[in-house]
Parts: C-alpha cells; sequence; structure tokens
C-alpha cells in the first residue's frame, strides 16, 4: 500500500474516483483560545496492490503532543477488490470535520492507521497571534 496523499485542507470532496483539496495546510494562527475552526477536512488517497486484496481498517486519529485524542477516531473499512490483470488500484476517502475546537497553542498530529499499524502522521501547529 502507497499513501498517494494524507492531508488537512480547508475542503475535499472525492467524485468519481477524483479527489479534489482545496487550501492545505499545516498551521493554524488564531486570535484567541478556545478556537474553533468552522470547517476542514481530512483527504486520504490510498494505492492498494493486487496482492492486498481484501477487507483494510482505515482510522484517521487527531492527537496532541501527548498522544491525546483531540476528536475521536474515525474512518472505516474499505475493500479492495481488482479485477482479473488490475495490478493496483486507488481509494479515497474524505473527512470532514465542522467545528474543530483548539482550547490552545502548540502541536498537534493527524495520525494515519491502516489495520492498527500507523502509517504517516502529519504535524499541524497551531499559534496565537
Amino acid at each position: 500500500m502507497i499513501v498517494e496523499i494524507f492531508s488537512l485542507c480547508d475542503a475535499a470532496t472525492s467524485d468519481s474516483g477524483k479527489l479534489n483539496l482545496l487550501g492545505a495546510f499545516d498551521v493554524i494562527n488564531v486570535k484567541q483560545f478556545p478556537a474553533v475552526l468552522a470547517h476542514c477536512s481530512v483527504a486520504v488517497r490510498l494505492r492498494f496492490f493486487a496482492s492486498e486484496q481484501g477487507d483494510h481498517h482505515i482510522e484517521v486519529r487527531f492527537i496532541d503532543a501527548d498522544g491525546k485524542s483531540i476528536l475521536p477516531p474515525a474512518g472505516g473499512s474499505i475493500k479492495v477488490e481488482l479485477p482479473q490483470g488490475q495490478r493496483s488500484a486507488a481509494f479515497n476517502l474524505v473527512l470532514n470535520i465542522p467545528g474543530l475546537k483548539i482550547d490552545a497553542a502548540g502541536d498537534y498530529a493527524l495520525e494515519l492507521r491502516v489495520a492498527g499499524q500507523g502509517v504517516i502522521s502529519l504535524p499541524l501547529e497551531v499559534r496565537q497571534q
């Protein structure tokens, strides 16, 4: 499996196999705390190969610097089935997060897990202006 895209962004959609992202970011500047980000999305595009067919549980966690969850983990299961002769296929996942509340400045991360294993982690810095 290859992670082709894993991004925190202003908005994302998946339509007919196309993953659309708007405004990818890794820093949030706020005036005061608690801060509420009206809307953001997590966009994921994973490529699976013929040898990886079957069910795969995908989970995204939003954590603080201590590893504490800021939101409940989100995700689901995908079933990878490829037609005979096809070598790989990409799967998109969009998680919309309305009203993300952040209580303090600091370092945060988005963590992607597949089958319970950490695959990739994205840093997110929250700063007070």
